[in-house]
């Protein structure tokens, strides 16, 4: 017969949910980056033994691929959304965009840091890399797409996603300070939207 408390924890094991341990190793990585994703140390905080990880996953390597395929599917989501509230209107469509980004990074900061620390990640592991230019290219298509409707010039539509993106880039880095206000978001809003939108003709 097995010792009670060993008896207790591969009742219990099952309880804990993937995403629950998907979720321990996000917000690892928002702490501290990759490296700060281990398996003792996620078990410590989720009040379970190591042998609860293995109900869920084969090692560390399968939960790091589970996390970054969890955030590739839910940014294709949010492309395929996005897309699918495109209006008659390039302008207005670009303008609720550009929202949806800085209320991202303004709100989001979590999401945000995970990205960044997943660049990093991307810096020294060629499989990231490729998923995160996937991801790149997806946004940036969005982009080009709504200055193309707007504008009819495929080159101006592509040099004006591109200044868009890094505008939004730089957007995220200055709204994740603690110091960022809400005047702050409003004037980045406007600097973008008065240069890269409001000034481009309609392609009637």
């Amino acid at each position: 017969m097995k010792p009670a408390s060993k008896t207790k924890t591969r009742v219990s094991a099952p309880r804990l949910t993937r995403e629950d341990w998907l979720d321990a190793a996000f917000k690892a990585v928002v702490e501290g980056g990759f490296d700060k994703v281990r398996v003792l140390v996620l078990a410590d905080q989720l009040g379970v033994t190591r042998g609860s990880f293995y109900w869920h996953f084969t090692d560390h390597a399968d939960l790091i691929a589970a996390l970054l395929t969890r955030w590739r599917k839910r940014e294709v989501e949010l492309d395929q959304k996005i897309r699918g509230q495109a209006t008659d209107d390039p302008q207005a469509d670009l303008k609720q965009m550009l929202e949806a980004a800085l209320a991202h990074a303004g709100s989001d900061v979590e999401n945000l840091r995970f990205e960044l620390a997943l660049r990093g990640l991307g810096r020294r592991d060629p499989a990231v890399a490729t998923m995160l230019l996937e991801v790149d290219q997806l946004r940036f298509d969005l982009f080009e797409q709504a200055f193309m409707r707007l504008t009819g010039e495929s080159t101006t539509a592509a040099e004006l996603a591109a200044l868009f993106y890094l505008a939004i880039a730089g957007g995220h880095q200055a709204l994740s300070r603690p110091s960022s206000t809400v005047k702050a978001k409003k004037h980045l809003k406007a600097v973008i939207t008065k240069f890269l939108i409001d000034r481009q003709t309609p392609n009637i």
